[in-house]
């Protein structure tokens, strides 16, 4: 893997975090009533999409190392 490929994975790896503390910071919101459940359900299944997302694209930079 060059160098590119592994500043590249390091990004995604920062992203998913991102993604999880923003998870995190959404239950907070949720249980403070900042949200209403019906919009915390609705961003809590986009989160958990582009969660996947980011790990199927990071197991298949691995895959192909």
């Amino acid at each position: 893997m060059g160098i590119q490929e592994k500043e590249f994975v390091h990004f995604l790896y920062i992203a998913r975090g991102s993604l999880y503390e923003t998870m995190t910071l959404l239950e907070i919101f949720l249980k403070r009533h900042w949200v209403p459940q019906e919009e915390f359900i609705a961003i809590k299944n986009e989160t958990r999409e582009i969660a996947k997302m980011l790990n199927g694209f990071i197991n298949s930079i691995k895959i192909n190392q």
